[in-house]
C-alpha cells in the first residue's frame, strides 16, 4: 500500500468521523482527494430519483455547477460510469464519443478524467471523478486507489444523511410505473409498510486498517476457518458418498479456493482496507456485475462467490458483528407496518421480529408447507412465495404493498396502486367485521346439520384465536413449534408447563395435541440438520421418535401430566403401517403406567389416534380403525404424496388441484370407512381453509375440519348459507367424472344455490 493512499484513507476517514453536516463533509472530502491524488479536479456526483447524477460537491469545477448539473444515466462519461458500473480512465476524455460538454461547469479546461462507481449494496448510488488539465494516463494503482475511496465514501452518499432515502430509489418503480412482482401465495391478506431485507448483514466498525499485515493475517486465518468448515461439510458421513450433491459441494469447494477471488480481496486490503471491508468491497463489485450477467450459468457462479462472501464475513466478524432483527433505519424505527423480504426463513427467525409492527412477508423461495409459512399464517400475516429476484429489486426502508390473496407484490408502488389497495384494505376490514359477527353463531347448515370448525395451532398466542373467532377447539396443535424458537431442547418440566398453558387457553374447549413433528423443512436450531435429497419423505417425525424413543416418551410424560384430570387427545404424525401406531400406542400405555405408578393425577379419558397423510396407510384402514379413537386426515402431505408432487416447486404448485375427482374418491372412501367404523373422522390441513374446499369436504360426509383461524369466519359463512342435503347429492353425481378438477362444477353449484364461497 502507497503512503499516498494510506495518508488519504486516513484523512477521509477522520472528516466522516468528525463534526459538521454531510454536505459540509463531502465538500471537504473533495478538497483532501484532490490534493493527495494531485488532480486540478475531484467532483462527486450523487444518484437521484429517476435515475439522474447530480453534482454533489466539488473541487475545480465552478462552484455554481453544484446541484445545477445533472445527468441521466448513460448520458457523458459521468452517466456512463453509472450505467456500466465500472471505472474509466482516460487521457483524452473530451476525444471520447460519449463526452459531453456542460458550459457551466467550466470542465473544457480539462483534459483527462478518472472516474469510478460508487457502490452500496452492489447498487450505484453516485459516481467519483478526477480530472486533470494536462494528458495523463492514470495507473491502475490510482484506480484502485480511487475505487476504495469510493467504497468508504459510501456510507457517506447512501447512508440517507446526504440526501433523503426517497431520493436513492431507483426509476423503475417510480409513481408512474410501480414495479410489479408476482409469485405464489402462501397465505392471503394484504400488507402495506416499508421493507426490511433479512439477509445477513454485518456491522463493520472500522472501514480503514491500522496495520495492513494483521489485516492479512486475519484474512488468512478465516480463510483457513472457512476451508476447514467446508471440509467437515464434505467429509460428514451422509455427504461422503458419491452422487450430485457430491459434484456440487466439490465444485462450491473449488470456488473457495480461487486464487483470483483471494487475490482481489488482499489487493483491498493492501489498498488500506480492513480485512471484512475488502471482503464487503470485492462482495460489492461482484453484485454490480452480477446485474449485468444474463446467462444462468454465470449468475449462479456468482451467487456461489456472495455465498461464500458472506461466509467469510461470518469468520471475519463473528456473532458479534451481527445486526439485529430491525434494522438501525430511521425509515423502518418510524413506520407502522413493515414488510419482510428474504430469500427464506425459519419460524424462529420470523419470531425475532417485532409483531406488532410486521405486516406482511415476501419470499424468493418458500413453500406453503414449509413452517415459516405455517407460523405467519398463524399470526395473520400476508405471505408470497416464489418472488424471484424481490431481494436484488428493493432495499430496506422503501414503500412496498404486499397482496397474498392474489399473490402479487408492489415495490416503491404510485398513488393510485396505493389509494387501490387502501380501498381493497377497507372492503376486507368491512368482511372482517362481518364475520366477527358470527362469532357467537352456531356453525349449523341450513337444513340443521352442525359442522365442527377447530383451529390449527403451535404458540400459545394462537390460542386466543380460539375464542376471538367461536371456534369448537384446537382440532391440530403442533408442539414441534415451542421447540423451534428455543436454544436447547425442553425436558419434561418445561414441555409440562407449555402444556398447561395450552389447557388453561382453550377453557375446557377440546385439543388435539400432535407429537413432535421435526425433520423436512423443520429444523431445530440445536439439533445438527441431516442432508437428504427428499426431506419431506425422510427422516422425519415418529420415524425420528421411534429412532430417538426418550424424546416421545418425555414429550407424551408431560401431555398426560399437564393434562391432570382432562381429556387427552393424541395424534401421531406420518404413521405408515399399523405396526408404528402399534408402537406409538406401546409407549404411550408405557408413560401412563409410570405416572400412574408414582402416583400422578391421570387424564379424565385417552384418545390416541393418527393423522393420515402416508398413502400406504390408506390399503390398511380396516386393521387400523380397529385400533386408533379416531383419524385426522393431513391433506397437505396427503396431497403432495398422492401426486407425486411438491408443493413448494412453483412448476408444480398449480398442477394438481385438491378438488380433483381422484382427491374426493379417496376421501371419500375414507368417510365410508370411518362411518363404518364409528370412529370419528377430521381432517386438519389447507384443504379446510378455502370455503369451496371445505364445501365439498361437507359434501362428502365432514362434519369436523381444522384451519388456521382467519379462516374460521369465512367457513363458516359458507356452512350458514348451505343446505348439506342437495350439495351431499350433487357430489354423488360427480363421483365418476374424470376431469382435471371439480372446482369450476363446485363453483357453479355455489352460484346457483346461493352459498358464500
Amino acid at each position: 500500500m502507497s503512503p499516498v493512499s494510506r495518508r488519504l484513507l486516513a484523512r477521509v476517514r477522520d472528516v466522516m468521523a468528525g463534526a459538521g453536516t454531510a454536505q459540509q463533509q463531502l465538500d471537504e472530502i473533495v478538497l483532501i482527494i484532490a490534493a493527495d491524488m494531485v488532480a486540478e479536479v475531484c467532483s462527486v456526483y450523487v444518484m437521484r430519483a429517476g435515475e439522474v447524477l447530480e453534482l454533489f460537491g466539488t473541487k475545480g469545477l465552478n462552484a455554481s455547477a453544484v446541484h445545477n448539473t445533472r445527468l441521466r444515466v448513460g448520458e457523458g462519461l459521468i452517466g456512463l460510469i453509472a450505467a456500466q458500473s465500472r471505472p474509466f480512465a482516460l487521457a483524452d476524455a473530451q476525444a471520447h464519443p460519449d463526452f459531453v460538454f456542460r458550459p457551466e461547469t467550466g470542465e473544457e479546461l480539462y483534459q483527462s478524467l478518472m472516474g469510478v462507481p460508487i457502490l452500496r449494496g452492489g447498487r450505484v448510488v453516485g459516481v467519483i471523478a478526477v480530472q486533470n488539465r494536462v494528458r495523463r494516463n492514470y495507473t491502475e494503482e490510482e484506480v484502485e486507489i480511487l475505487q476504495t475511496v469510493a467504497m468508504v465514501l459510501a456510507e457517506l452518499v447512501g447512508g440517507g444523511d446526504l440526501i433523503s432515502r426517497d431520493e436513492l430509489m431507483p426509476a423503475d418503480g417510480n409513481a408512474l410505473l410501480p414495479l410489479r412482482l408476482e409469485g405464489i401465495t402462501l397465505n392471503p391478506g394484504l400488507g402495506v409498510g416499508v421493507a426490511v431485507l433479512h439477509e445477513p448483514q454485518f456491522h463493520i466498525s472500522q472501514m480503514v486498517a491500522e496495520d495492513v499485515d494483521y489485516e492479512h493475517e486475519r484474512l488468512r486465518n478465516a480463510v483457513s476457518e472457512m476451508h476447514g468448515a467446508l471440509d467437515d461439510m464434505m467429509e460428514h458421513s451422509d455427504l461422503a458418498g458419491a452422487g450430485e450433491h457430491r459434484e456440487i459441494l466439490e465444485s462450491y469447494r473449488m470456488i473457495a479456493e480461487d486464487a483470483g477471488w483471494f487475490g482481489r480481496i488482499d489487493e483491498a486490503i493492501s489498498s488500506g482496507l480492513t480485512a471484512e471491508a475488502a471482503v464487503q468491497k470485492v462482495h460489492n463489485d461482484i453484485r454490480a456485475r452480477m446485474n449485468q450477467i444474463t446467462d444462468p450459468y454465470l449468475r449462479e457462479r456468482v451467487h456461489d462467490l456472495e455465498d461464500l462472501g458472506t461466509r467469510l464475513l461470518q469468520h471475519l466478524v463473528g456473532a458479534n458483528g451481527r445486526n439485529g432483527a430491525m434494522p438501525d433505519d430511521e425509515t423502518v424505527k418510524n413506520a407502522d407496518c413493515v414488510i419482510l423480504i428474504a430469500r427464506n426463513m425459519g419460524p424462529a427467525q420470523l419470531l425475532d421480529y417485532d409483531r406488532s409492527k410486521l405486516g406482511g412477508l415476501v419470499l424468493e423461495e418458500g413453500s406453503a408447507t414449509a413452517h415459516v409459512s405455517i407460523v405467519a399464517r398463524a399470526l395473520d400475516i400476508p405471505v408470497v412465495g416464489q418472488a424471484r429476484g424481490v431481494l436484488d429489486m428493493i432495499e430496506t426502508g422503501e414503500p412496498v404493498i404486499v397482496d397474498g390473496t392474489n399473490a402479487q407484490v408492489f415495490v416503491r408502488p404510485g398513488e393510485e396502486v396505493r389509494q387501490r389497495f387502501k380501498n381493497s384494505a377497507r372492503v376486507r376490514a368491512e368482511r372482517k367485521a362481518s364475520y366477527a359477527q358470527l362469532r357467537d353463531l352456531e356453525s349449523v347448515t341450513r337444513d340443521g346439520v352442525r359442522i365442527n370448525l377447530n383451529i390449527n395451532a403451535g404458540l400459545l398466542i394462537d390460542l386466543p384465536h380460539l375464542h376471538d373467532m367461536g371456534a369448537d377447539g384446537v382440532g391440530l396443535y403442533r408442539t414441534e413449534v415451542p421447540f423451534m424458537v428455543r436454544s436447547d431442547f425442553p425436558g419434561v418440566d418445561d414441555q409440562r408447563n407449555i402444556y398447561a398453558k395450552v389447557y388453561e387457553q382453550t377453557d375446557g374447549k377440546p385439543v388435539v395435541f400432535r407429537t413432535l413433528d421435526v425433520g423436512g423443512d423443520k429444523i431445530l436450531p440445536y439439533w445438527d440438520a441431516q442432508d437428504e435429497e427428499n426431506p419431506a419423505m425422510g427422516w422425519r417425525a415418529i420415524r425420528i421418535s421411534f429412532d430417538r424413543p426418550m424424546l416421545l416418551r418425555q414429550q407424551l410424560r408431560a401431555l398426560i401430566q399437564a393434562a391432570c384430570g382432562r381429556d387427552l387427545s393424541v395424534m401421531f404424525p406420518m404413521i405408515a403401517e399399523v405396526p408404528e401406531f402399534d408402537q406409538a400406542r406401546a409407549l404411550l400405555d408405557l408413560e401412563l403406567k409410570r405416572e400412574k405408578e408414582h402416583g400422578s393425577a391421570m387424564p379424565s379419558s385417552i384418545s390416541a389416534g393418527v393423522m393420515l397423510e402416508v398413502p400406504s396407510l390408506l390399503f390398511q384402514l380396516p386393521a387400523l380403525l380397529s385400533r386408533v379413537d379416531f383419524i385426522s386426515v393431513g391433506s397437505n402431505d396427503l396431497y403432495q404424496f398422492l401426486f407425486a408432487a411438491d408443493r413448494g416447486n412453483s412448476r408444480l404448485s398449480e398442477r394438481y388441484d385438491m378438488l380433483s375427482p381422484p382427491v374426493m374418491s379417496l376421501l371419500q372412501d375414507v368417510v365410508n370407512r370411518c362411518n363404518e367404523a364409528q370412529v370419528p373422522l377430521s381432517l386438519c390441513g389447507e384443504m379446510a381453509a378455502s370455503p369451496l374446499d371445505a364445501m365439498a369436504l361437507i359434501g362428502i360426509g365432514f362434519r369436523n375440519i381444522s384451519m388456521q383461524p382467519n379462516a374460521i369466519g369465512p367457513v363458516k359463512a359458507m356452512i350458514r348459507s348451505m343446505e348439506v342435503g342437495p350439495l351431499s347429492q350433487y357430489m354423488d353425481s360427480l363421483s365418476n367424472l374424470s376431469q382435471h378438477s371439480l372446482r369450476g362444477n363446485l363453483r357453479a353449484f355455489a352460484m346457483d344455490h346461493g352459498i358464500t364461497v
